[in-house]
């Protein structure tokens, strides 16, 4: 009896970790697949071809391996640009005061480009974090970068100077390292929750494969 016991756990031993083996393949095979879709995701994900505050080009793949900070917001704006930028520019000192911690690149994008161009965007940005990076570009280039993160973007009516308002989604953007936009924050979040936030992605995240 102790005998066939003995052959029957030895059995149902072999059978547990056979299935256990199993389990394992299929979660790294689906583990392998969302990695690949998350790729193939990337690839395509807001993608942008604009140029700098020195004229250079300037797409996505020029950003990929760092943490993206990305506010679309414009220089006439009165008082929520500011405030974001501001914001934004504290949230990335934050994260800087942690060697550990890799760097994050905060980038404007404008959604004025009729009164943004290269001049215009260098004298504005100079006011917050000292490595913030501006971008603009056609109407049609700037529309299209809007488009590729889903931001509203509506000029409002000129008075009688000719100014006017440009009404947008306002939103930051963190992008990681493989291009992948991994979190946004509205206006109600403080620099310290933003900072928070990048920082819990930072300790999870995990390199897609090439």
């Amino acid at each position: 009896l102790r005998q066939r016991l003995a052959v029957v756990g030895a059995v149902a031993g072999t059978v547990a970790v056979g299935w256990l083996y199993l389990r394992h393949q299929k979660e790294r095979q689906r583990h392998s697949r969302r990695l690949r879709d998350l790729r193939a995701l990337a690839l395509g994900q807001g993608d942008f071809q604009l140029l700098d505050t020195e004229g250079t080009p300037r797409s996505k793949a020029d950003f990929l391996g760092r943490w993206v900070l990305l506010y679309f917001g414009f220089t006439h704006c009165p008082d929520v640009c500011p405030e974001e930028l501001e914001k934004l520019g504290r949230a990335v000192e934050l994260l800087e005061r942690d060697p550990q911690l890799p760097p994050v690149q905060p980038l404007f994008v404008t959604v004025d480009p009729e009164r943004d161009d290269a001049a215009a965007l260098e004298r504005y940005l100079r006011d917050f974090h000292p490595r913030l990076v501006g971008l603009t570009g056609t109407p049609e280039q700037v529309r299209a970068a809007a488009a590729a993160f889903r931001v509203y973007v509506s000029a409002g009516p000129r008075d009688a100077d000719g100014d006017y308002v440009v009404d947008h989604s306002v939103l930051t953007f963190l992008v990681d390292p493989d291009g992948l936009c991994r979190d946004c924050y509205g206006r109600s979040r403080t620099a310290e929750e933003l900072a928070r936030s990048v920082r819990g992605h930072m300790d999870t995240y995990e390199p897609l494969p090439a």
